[in-house]
């Protein structure tokens, strides 16, 4: 069992088969060799005290903002970016974190000595962690792609970009409710 797995123990922790490869790749060699290059990536991150180190290979599933009221309060601001890794991408380098349940099922992670919220992992999500975009050590490496939980966004709060904003998660064939910012000219 790997760090990662024995961290994030309880039905988050449940592998999933990764998705089969369909048929072979038409993609210039070019464009593959981009391809191959981010998927043989490593993401490193850590804590704020950087007591807790972790990493992951390849490309993340997703990275979305999320304006639901119970990340936000988890992280004591307007919104909360995740970045959506497979936990066989992912190990822990250096400590753990601990977590408390936020609801049944639903874990939050954050190191003990600085507080720093780290990741969260649910049973909607089984064989993923999300970890939190601000524990990157380059968190440009990674953009967000999109907004979920739009209509729990605070009213006084917008991000100008033109990312697809989903009434809840992106996820299972979500149609965006818009793109870009309420208020862009």
């Amino acid at each position: 069992m790997t760090k990662a797995t024995a961290a994030l123990k309880g039905p988050a922790a449940e592998k999933t088969q990764a998705p089969a490869k369909a048929g072979a790749s038409k993609t210039p060699a070019r464009s593959k060799a981009n391809a191959d290059k981010k998927a043989a990536a490593v993401t490193k991150g850590h804590c704020q005290c950087r007591d807790i180190e972790y990493e992951f290979t390849g490309e993340p599933k997703w990275v979305m903002h999320c304006h639901c009221e119970s990340c936000r309060r988890a992280v004591s601001s307007a919104v909360a970016t995740y970045v959506g890794v497979r936990l066989e991408q992912f190990s822990y380098l250096k400590g753990e974190p601990t977590y408390y349940e936020s609801s049944p099922g639903v874990k939050r992670y954050f190191c003990t000595k600085c507080g720093s919220p780290m990741a969260y992992a649910g049973p909607r999500w089984p064989g993923e962690v999300h970890l939190f975009h601000g524990t990157l050590a380059d968190p440009s490496q990674w953009p967000p792609t999109g907004h979920a939980h739009v209509t729990e966004q605070v009213p006084w709060f917008d991000i100008d970009d033109h990312l697809p904003r989903y009434a809840a998660t992106a996820g299972k064939g979500a149609t965006p409710v818009r793109k870009g910012a309420k208020h862009s000219s």
